[in-house]
């Protein structure tokens, strides 16, 4: 069983902490909370749940649980996750079927329908996607009930940074989809010359259909299939 940040802390208590137990995502977070960031960050979680803290999601590193590193083939970046109660489920911009879905879902689904002619349907879980090598990862992995970017500057930052740039130098073909400032703000770590990079808005409704690059319209989802194919590997199949 993979090492669990929290064992001393009662059942019930905490999310599940367990690091993936994928070998390459286990060395890469193992590492980082044998560190001065990762132990600080582990204390300031530990603090907050002490307080009485509601944190989402249920399993932080579920991303990785979902995606193992050497199936990655798309990596999609969000902020942090959803902070309502049942919303987050430990991958970006997905929530639970069942679940109403949120705005920027709502318009990435109208993005689908437009550039793929995928029917709109109801169903909020990017777990399709991921199963695929989608990577959906949050730079931030937790929050706290009602409380948006409650854990920004932690420490989160510094781990998913080096997950990205682990991908860009270690995957041989990787379609990165940067949607908005926050997301490209990332770009830095990836290496062009290697991998895919394509870049728009941020899927909410303040910005989805604003300049400079709308996201309605930016046809993401069809141009990494068109990349993945001309690398020799399998189109995703984007239909949730």
């Amino acid at each position: 069983m993979s090492l669990s940040l929290f064992d001393e802390m009662p059942v019930g208590a905490t999310p599940d902490m367990h690091l993936p137990d994928d070998p390459d995502w286990h060395r890469l977070t193992s590492k980082f909370f044998g560190g001065a960031e990762g132990a600080a960050l582990k204390a300031q979680l530990s603090k907050r749940l002490a307080a009485g803290a509601t944190i989402y999601p249920p399993r932080p590193f579920r991303a990785m649980d979902e995606t193992p590193f050497s199936s990655v083939k798309v990596v999609i970046v969000g902020q942090d996750p959803y902070h309502g109660p049942g919303q987050a489920e430990g991958l970006a911009f997905s929530v639970p079927d069942g679940i109403r879905v949120p705005p920027s879902l709502r318009n990435i689904k109208k993005e689908l329908t437009r550039d793929l002619g995928l029917p709109m349907t109801k169903n909020g879980s990017l777990c399709p996607w991921a199963s695929q090598g989608v990577l959906l990862i949050n730079a931030i992995l937790t929050v706290e009930d009602g409380k948006p970017a409650s854990h920004r500057k932690w420490g989160w930052e510094a781990l998913t940074d080096e997950l990205i740039r682990a991908v860009s130098e270690r995957r041989p073909a990787v379609a990165f989809l940067l949607w908005g400032n926050f997301a490209q703000s990332k770009r830095h770590l990836i290496d062009e010359s290697r991998h895919l990079v394509l870049c728009a808005n941020h899927p909410s409704p303040l910005s989805a259909s604003r300049p400079p690059v709308p996201f309605i319209g930016c046809g993401h989802f069809s141009e990494a299939n068109r990349w993945l194919a001309s690398k020799g590997e399998t189109e995703i199949n984007w239909s949730i």
